[in-house]
């Protein structure tokens, strides 16, 4: 697996800071991960629906952390580069 495009729209709020959109192996795009300023820094976080009883439950989301972490390095890296365009 291969993530092939990675688009960041950045937001000004407090703890949102982008919403972005990936492409993997230039056949499968995801919408609406988010990257959140956490206690520990910055971290990416699945697209997410609100359910009923009012919680919130991944759409989408890697199966292991191998590919967690190639999702999160990749959207992480893009975010910082597009931020360093903006400044």
């Amino acid at each position: 697996m291969e993530v092939t495009e990675v688009r960041v729209f950045p937001v000004d709020e407090e703890k949102l800071k982008a919403y972005v959109t990936i492409t993997i192996d230039r056949c499968f795009v995801v919408r609406d991960l988010k990257v959140i300023k956490g206690n520990n820094g910055l971290f990416v976080a699945m697209p997410s629906k609100k359910r009923k009883d009012g919680t919130f439950r991944d759409i989408a989301h890697p199966l292991n952390n191998e590919t967690r972490e190639i999702i999160e390095s990749k959207v992480l890296a893009e975010y910082e580069r597009e931020i360093g365009r903006m400044e």
